[in-house]
């Protein structure tokens, strides 16, 4: 899934995207750290993986949108 990166803080690795419908998620250090990436700018597309629990989707992955 494709997303825009929308807050991120260096100090704890982690932030919010929005999805391409507006809908933010945040993602916690541990999403950062899985997809490899040293920072990540606002405005930055972004591929994110995502699994359902009860509190409803959860971001796993987050990395750089690539083509």
């Amino acid at each position: 899934m494709q997303a825009t990166a929308y807050t991120y803080d260096p100090e704890t690795r982690s932030g919010s995207v929005l999805l391409d419908d507006g809908t933010p998620l945040e993602f916690g250090a541990d999403a950062f750290d899985a997809g490899g990436l040293r920072l990540l700018r606002p405005g930055q597309r972004v591929r994110i993986e995502t699994e359902t629990g009860s509190g409803g989707p959860r971001i796993t992955l987050v990395t750089l949108q690539t083509f």
